[in-house]
């Protein structure tokens, strides 16, 4: 049965990929609402073609997003729709195959990962009353701060998430970092910075105190990071800076290293100046720890073999994606499981054409197995 799942799955590779070129063709950047209506729209067309049953658009926090299946599903299938990439990036980067390569502003990023998602539920014979769902969300890129509620009832009832991101260098994600942002503001007081420099309170200067400490923060043996990225302050030149706004970015393996620099971040003062401040952001997808996905990588490394594909690789990434979510929320999440290829936000962006047969493949194994137990 499984060699014929492959062949199947091979079968459908150029059906699979005038999907994806359809999909990359709908641009879709974020914070583009009306670009992100349409492409779930489009999505929706395409996916009726399939004849799983309708796709259906719904709304959530003013976003729109893309549904299919049960609103609360055994197995969920998750992944996102929007892309980094502006409108008017196809005149420069259009949609292309060259060999055994797709090529175009999110194929790897995830347009392909959709497509093999669909092409599972087809090799699977999944149908609307199998208890699995699909959900595509546009906000994902942007942190995913209005569909996150969404995504977290989505998978209130399951046994397992299934992420369509992309792989890295072929292999699945079995960890993730966590991700927190902030914006910290500073308000001091403006004053002539040649005649009454003395009488102003600088803003910027309480900025960069912060800028030099917030590294600090950082733990090189547990992975932790803290960055200090965007800052902005002052007016004139010939003016003491009442303003500042400063952009912190946070990686870390777990969760309380999270918490724990965010309590550093609050607890923090400027010592040179007696600037005011607030802290706006926090922690906005919590770690993806190795434990909630070591039981689905063991599954789905005994597919891959059983497909006679080999040993499936893993690897911890630093990047986030929306499976922090529901694996913080308790529920088993395997990341990576979309497109093969590299470029990710970057003008190379490419998927690789045959690695879509063998993943939609293992994926439609994997939830077939999911389903009956780890004895199917």
């Amino acid at each position: 049965m499984q060699p014929d799942l492959l062949g199947r799955a091979h079968a459908l590779l150029p059906r699979m990929v005038d999907a994806v070129g359809s999909l990359v063709r709908a641009e879709s950047p974020s914070e583009d609402l009306a670009a992100c209506e349409d492409v779930v729209r489009k999505a929706a067309d395409d996916f009726d073609q399939w004849g799983l049953g309708a796709a259906r658009m719904e709304h959530h926090a003013g976003r729109p997003t893309w549904r299919w299946g049960p609103p609360r599903p055994r197995v969920l299938l998750l992944g996102h729709l929007d892309t980094v990439w502006p409108s008017g990036t196809l005149e420069s980067l259009p949609f292309t195959v060259e060999h055994d390569r797709m090529r175009g502003p999110g194929v790897f990023d995830m347009k392909a990962g959709v497509v093999q998602g669909w092409a599972a539920l087809l090799l699977a014979g999944i149908d609307e009353g199998s208890g699995v769902g699909m959900l595509l969300t546009t906000d994902e890129e942007t942190g995913s701060l209005l569909s996150r509620d969404l995504v977290l009832d989505a998978c209130a009832e399951a046994d397992a998430v299934l992420v369509l991101e992309p792989s890295v260098d072929g292999a699945l994600k079995s960890a993730r970092k966590g991700t927190s942002w902030y914006e910290v503001c500073f308000a001091g007081r403006a004053a002539h910075a040649g005649l009454d420099p003395a009488n102003g309170i600088n803003a910027l200067s309480a900025a960069a105190e912060l800028v030099l400490a917030c590294p600090g923060w950082s733990d090189d043996p547990r992975g932790t990071t803290v960055t200090p990225t965007v800052l902005h302050g002052g007016t004139t030149s010939n003016t003491v800076p009442a303003d500042a706004v400063l952009t912190i970015d946070v990686r870390a393996w777990t969760a309380e290293e999270q918490q724990r620099v965010d309590a550093a971040l609050r607890g923090w003062s400027p010592a040179l100046t007696t600037a005011d401040l607030a802290v706006d952001g926090g922690i906005n997808r919590p770690a993806l720890e190795a434990a909630m996905s070591a039981s689905l990588l063991a599954e789905a490394r005994t597919v891959h073999e059983h497909l006679g594909l080999g040993l499936l690789a893993d690897r911890p990434v630093g990047g986030a994606s929306d499976g922090n979510f529901t694996a913080a929320a308790g529920i088993p999440t395997l990341d990576g499981l979309g497109a093969v290829g590299d470029g990710a936000h970057a003008a190379h962006e490419w998927a690789s054409i045959p690695a879509m047969a063998d993943r939609a493949a293992l994926l439609a194994a994997l939830i077939t197995r999911v389903l009956r137990g780890p004895s199917a």
